[in-house]
């Protein structure tokens, strides 16, 4: 089996061909990190326009790459949220036509999904298994029990582990993308420093809380001498900022564990999947408490953390092989929780 996937939901846009083998035969992503620097984050219409004017090109190079045409295809699968509604259409759009023309089934990927599966294209993982699902618009825990079979254990009550990212470099003056920035900050930080606080941990479910952490920040940052921020300031609150993050993470992953254990009754994988993911510092802490859980570590590698289409191939694969497929009247949906049922059909 070979299948198209098509990701749009953000500033990516992207085509990948993989193979039921888990073989990628391509994988090509267009970013517009360059059309939304000048704004220090992504706006929806610019993001929309740029899938419109390159999808139709970047479909056709990930077909080249591969090799094949789509006559060799065994179904088209596209993301169909949550996400920015306008790009998330172009691909849906696209998806389609390609599936009418050539006589395709279409598989409308949560997009979340895609980042959940991930595991089993590059490990081959067997069910189930323990996803912290950390990117800009996510943070969760989830029990990986089969496509479309998803226990939410916990998830952020405010903003995401991503978003905190990104406007703590803004409040440090550090360029955009603002995740990858931080981290490259904190490396030369002294991350005993600030003592900003672990939200949430210690209780005995596992949600997260971010935004007392931002706050925290902000009032430290405004309690520096001085009109600017020097580059060990910037260092030091970048790291502080991480190593606290690092603690949530591990101490509700830790909570997570113990209730999959519970419910399965075994030890399993703890699945880091989401653009946070490609945080080295982060996965360090998490691999040093699996470790301690006795749970395998799995993080796929970092090119497939960030949103990419080979992960909505991949699903599309998995949906495919048990028959999940979906029809025309497939509308998009800028929010669509991955433990919520699928929308029926429209008639």
């Amino acid at each position: 089996m070979i299948v198209l996937g098509i990701e749009s939901s953000c500033d990516e846009t992207a085509a990948a061909v993989v193979r039921e083998d888990r073989s990628i035969l391509a994988n090509v992503v267009f970013s517009q990190i360059d059309e939304h620097r000048p704004y220090g984050g992504v706006v929806p219409e610019i993001a929309a326009r740029s899938h419109l004017d390159h999808m139709d090109g970047i479909v056709q190079r990930a077909m080249e790459q591969a090799g094949i045409g789509f006559a060799d295809l065994d179904g088209i699968a596209a993301t169909g949220g949550p996400g920015l509604i306008g790009g998330v259409l172009v691909g849906m759009m696209t998806a389609k036509s390609i599936a009418l023309v050539h006589g395709l089934p279409l598989v409308a990927v949560n997009h979340l999904e895609g980042h959940a599966l991930t595991a089993r294209l590059t490990d081959g993982l067997p069910f189930p298994y323990l996803l912290l699902l950390v990117s800009g618009g996510h943070c969760e825990l989830l029990s990986v029990n089969g496509p479309g079979q998803y226990t939410r254990y916990g998830g952020t009550l405010d903003d995401a582990v991503g978003e905190a990212f990104d406007k703590t470099a803004k409040l440090l003056g550090l360029p955009y993308p603002g995740g990858p920035a931080v981290e490259r900050a904190a490396r030369r930080g002294n991350a005993a420093r600030f003592a900003f606080p672990r939200p949430m941990r210690g209780r005995d479910d596992c949600d997260f809380s971010f935004s007392g952490l931002k706050t925290a920040v902000v009032r430290t940052i405004r309690s520096l001498p001085g009109a600017t921020l020097s580059d060990t300031d910037v260092a030091d609150a970048a790291a502080s900022f991480q190593a606290a993050v690092a603690d949530v993470l591990v101490d509700r992953a830790r909570h997570a564990i113990a209730r999959f254990r519970a419910e399965h009754g075994t030890n399993g994988a703890l699945v880091v999947a989401g653009g946070v993911a490609a945080n080295a510092a982060l996965r360090e802490s998490l691999v040093a408490m699996a470790g301690e859980a006795d749970f395998t570590f799995v993080a796929p590698p970092p090119g497939l953390c960030t949103d990419n289409a080979a992960m909505i191939a991949w699903a599309g694969i998995e949906r495919l092989r048990l028959g999940m497929t979906d029809d025309m009247s497939f509308a998009p949906r800028p929010r669509w929780p991955l433990d919520e049922p699928r929308p029926q059909a429209v008639s």
